[in-house]
């Protein structure tokens, strides 16, 4: 059922249209696309003729991975207003991202006729004509782009990758140290300069560059497999080692890092080993001839003579003229004590090879293909490569028993928007305080700490079941909500529009509905209905707080993406909201001076103004009313950091960890 459904008209009389596209727009800003379409169908609902409706809901798509619900969002935006640059720009990504090259230079073009130095068209045209293996074209496209802006540390890098596309492997790495020299935090550009170094056999740049990018994200197995290849052939054995057995501690099935691992198990002697590791990627596949082959070789080095003669007479089933099979099949034959076997096994491969070496062309030997890895993007399929006809089987057993390596530098895309970047993210989470408490009517659950948070008003409004959904108090109110979610809220909010005679609590019901479909403004008028008839309403008081604040940051969010804020105006108006939010909280207090959640959020606001010191008081008043309150002792802690005291906070914050704040853990890491 669509959100619009829940409306007798098209729109709320309350709430204009332009309003309900101004909220959506503060949503998305927010990143919170699966709400933001529901305001954005609101506003379609009422003016299908205006454009702008049809383009966020189609930049909300966009971020959502719906390329074809953005592609078809932003052309019926472009039917509604041909001039407007932002759907090109959309409509032309999304295009990208299916494939669809050529539709997308046309959008990238159009775009450009209008805006002639946008970086960004200029970049995804880029893109698309190297998908389009126009590789001149696009690097003429990018040189164009970074005569514009020479500093842009992404356009040298997807240079690089053009010029790597065309082999020219001078010139990428050219840009490739350009983009380095500016500064770039992206990994792609490590990323290739490690790949071009791995197959020129520089072991020493190669695990350099790898470093870097494990550094930016040390969760990524299949970086650890490559800098495993690297550290083997630098001889540093038990490196490789460990790198395998860590990526495979990250993700257990990553084929490449258990054939790998298996290899270099059989290479040091540890064939037991080494048989379990080729044993489960063939429960994977049974079809991985690579494996089947080296696990005959491990159990014939372990007397296992009948297991490993299946193994190849099965290679020999699928590959009659792979002739170094019966040479081990003839092995496995004398060691069982049948000669004959063992002399007619010898004699076959001998034949294939005479034969082979008279003519060639009529008697050709079979060349397995080779399991060589698998990518993220490539999901469960099976990559193989199959060789060169004037490769000799020589060639192809010694690939049999080599390590593998995982290309990563074709998996570099694009990303929309104003951080351009790889697959692989350098993501440095900021260091932020324990979120405010405020009302929801998500119950909240934790598996490390109570989730009973509970003061005596709430109780008396939950007990006697004041509204007709239960009221929960939690530190995390700002959740993402599904379709089926935002149906329900929207519906919840509009069952009070016929309730002439508002109470309080219906009030403070509808203001947190409102509140978790982010329409702030809406929250703000019912709270402040609500304190004008009965100013110690305790529970209005917390949650116009928090909303106040909410308000602020949704502002400041749109304002930001739109750069229409300046950091003068963005400090007053912080200014502002704290001020006026505190005084909530003090009235607060001033009726319920135990309360450990105004504290706490009293705490919040004053560290969010700079007032360390007076944070540091606040969280402390809620600490000495409950001696487990995990949260306040994390945001105390990162007080008294703030100050200078880092005793004192690392002592703060590692009891928050005991008391499962679990953000204090890494904190804590990052302290050492």
């Amino acid at each position: 059922m669509a959100a619009a459904a829940v409306f007798p008209s098209a729109v709320s009389a309350q709430v204009s249209a332009e309003q309900v596209l101004t909220i959506g727009r503060n949503v998305l800003a927010m990143d919170d696309y699966v709400l933001s379409i529901q305001y954005f169908n609101q506003a379609v609902k009422a003016k299908p003729y205006l454009a702008d409706p049809y383009y966020y809901r189609g930049l909300a798509k966009l971020m959502l991975e719906d390329y074809r619900g953005a592609e078809a969002d932003c052309s019926l935006a472009i039917e509604r207003n041909k001039y407007k640059v932002e759907p090109y720009r959309v409509r032309g990504f999304a295009r990208m991202r299916l494939g669809k090259d050529s539709l997308a230079i046309l959008d990238f073009d159009r775009g450009l006729e209008y805006s002639p130095r946008d970086k960004y068209f200029m970049y995804y045209k880029g893109i698309s004509q190297s998908q389009l293996s126009r590789y001149a074209e696009a690097d003429s496209t990018m040189s164009v782009m970074l005569r514009e802006y020479p500093r842009f540390t992404e356009g040298y890098t997807a240079r690089a990758q053009i010029h790597l596309l065309a082999s020219d492997t001078v010139a990428a790495l050219s840009d490739i140290q350009q983009s380095l020299e500016l500064g770039s935090t992206d990994p792609g550009p490590y990323l290739m300069r490690a790949d071009i170094s791995l197959k020129r056999g520089d072991w020493s740049q190669a695990c350099a560059d790898l470093d870097k990018v494990i550094t930016m994200s040390p969760r990524e197995g299949d970086l650890y497999v490559n800098r495993a290849y690297a550290r083997y052939n630098a001889d540093d054995w038990v490196g490789a080692m460990a790198d395998y057995n860590y990526a495979l501690d990250l993700d257990p099935e990553n084929r490449p890092a258990r054939y790998n691992r298996a290899l270099l198990r059989s290479q040091v002697q540890d064939l037991e080993g080494s048989l379990v590791d080729f044993t489960k990627i063939l429960e994977w596949d049974p079809d991985d001839f690579a494996t089947r082959y080296n696990r005959g070789l491990v159990n014939m080095e372990l007397d296992r003579w009948r297991a490993a003669l299946t193994d190849f007479q099965t290679i020999a089933r699928r590959y009659p003229r792979f002739y170094p099979v019966y040479y081990a099949m003839s092995q496995c034959y004398r060691a069982m004590g049948n000669e004959k076997a063992a002399v007619d096994m010898f004699f076959k491969a001998n034949d294939l090879i005479d034969k082979y070496t008279d003519n060639p062309r009529r008697f050709q030997l079979d060349r397995p293909t080779i399991q060589r890895g698998r990518s993220e993007q490539q999901a469960d399929a099976t990559v193989r490569r199959e060789y060169d006809d004037d490769e000799s089987v020589e060639e192809v057993m010694n690939k049999f028993t080599r390590l593998v390596t995982i290309s990563k530098t074709d998996e570099t895309v694009p990303a929309f928007g104003e951080k351009i970047k790889g697959r692989v993210q350098d993501v440095d989470t900021r260091v932020e305080p324990e979120a405010f408490y405020a009302l929801t009517f998500v119950e909240p659950v934790s598996e490390l700490r109570p989730a009973s948070n509970y003061f005596r008003e709430l109780g008396e409004i939950n007990g006697a079941r004041m509204l007709t959904s239960t009221l929960y108090l939690s530190p995390v109110p700002d959740y993402s909500l599904d379709s089926e979610e935002a149906v329900a809220l929207f519906a919840y909010a509009e069952s009070f529009a016929d309730n002439k005679a508002m109470r309080p609590v219906d009030y403070l019901g509808r203001a947190v509905a409102y509140g978790a479909l982010k329409n702030y403004e809406a929250a703000m008028q019912d709270l402040d209905n609500a304190l004008k008839i009965n100013p110690d309403f305790v529970s209005a008081l917390l949650q116009r707080a928090y909303t106040r604040m909410a308000m602020l940051r949704a502002a400041r969010a749109a304002a930001g993406t739109d750069g229409k804020e300046d950091a003068l105006t963005a400090g007053a108006a912080l200014r502002t909201a704290i001020q006026e939010s505190l005084a909530d909280l003090d009235r607060l207090l001033s009726l319920d001076s135990g309360m450990i959640y105004a504290w706490h959020d009293k705490g919040c606001l004053l560290y969010d103004g700079g007032d360390y010191a007076g944070a540091i008081e606040a969280f402390s008043q809620a600490i000495g009313r409950n001696a487990e309150f995990g949260e306040a002792y994390y945001n105390r802690g990162l007080s008294k950091l703030r100050m200078g005291d880092k005793q004192g906070g690392v002592a703060d914050v590692s009891r928050a960890g005991e008391l499962g704040v679990v953000p204090a853990y890494s904190l804590l890491k990052r302290l050492k």
